[in-house]
């Protein structure tokens, strides 16, 4: 059984549940994420969140959810793309998990779990409700926009690995 798995049922034996079966964090100290970073040749994908969404409002970010299920890592990492961007797994050349990591903010502790999405060619977009504007940017140039605390402290670790 993998780490991510066993870690999922940890927090599913603690935490309350949601009426559809998913974990529900809302009160937990410490909360496991996937940040999924959409690659495409030299560009990376930042995506702008909206003011609907629980954190980080108006900040720029990665595709970024809840492990709030019990299931593999690039599983949820799809679905998240699909989810979030429209971006369906045949337009996906490959997933690569890198080590988890935490991250302590607002008085949580955030289990990353980054996830680099490899893309076959730059597809068309499609925001969900979690986003209100993306941008194709290179690496370099995430300094210049307002991002969520730690990308940062993962840019190096995922994009020259």
């Amino acid at each position: 059984m993998s780490d991510i798995i066993k870690l999922l049922e940890e927090f599913a034996k603690k935490l309350p549940k949601f009426p559809d079966g998913r974990i529900d964090y809302t009160k937990a100290e410490k909360v496991p994420v996937v940040d999924v970073w959409v690659k495409h040749k030299d560009k990376i994908l930042l995506v702008k969140r909206s003011d609907k969404v629980a954190n980080y409002q108006g900040k720029w970010n990665v595709v970024s959810g809840y492990l709030d299920e019990i299931k593999p890592l690039k599983q949820k990492a799809a679905e998240e793309l699909q989810e979030e961007l429209g971006i369906e797994k045949d337009s996906i050349l490959s997933l690569d998990a890198k080590q988890p990591y935490n991250f302590v903010d607002e008085g949580r502790t955030w289990i990353v779990h980054p996830v680099l999405a490899e893309l076959k060619e730059k597809p068309e977009i499609k925001l969900d409700w979690e986003h209100t504007e993306y941008k194709w940017i290179l690496p370099e140039e995430l300094e210049t926009f307002d991002i969520i605390p730690d990308l940062k402290q993962v840019i190096k670790k995922l994009i020259e690995e």
